[in-house]
């Protein structure tokens, strides 16, 4: 029983610490996007720069 327990504290560790490493890389990937948008577009602000971002960070989020 007190294995048990451990081994899906373990566990439940392991997979907390791989979601915040998926955080911290979905954070940098889209600073990187954004750059490159930024670059390609001018300003990360206009409408259009928006919603392609949107778009190319939506397919990449269903693949």
């Amino acid at each position: 029983m007190k294995n048990d327990i451990g081994k899906q504290v373990r566990e439940r560790i392991a997979a907390l610490l791989t979601a915040a490493f998926g955080l911290v890389a979905a954070l940098a990937w889209n600073g990187a996007i954004r750059a490159i948008f930024t670059r390609i577009f001018g300003t990360a602000e206009t409408v259009v720069g928006m919603l392609t971002y949107a778009i190319v960070v939506t397919i990449i989020a269903v693949i």
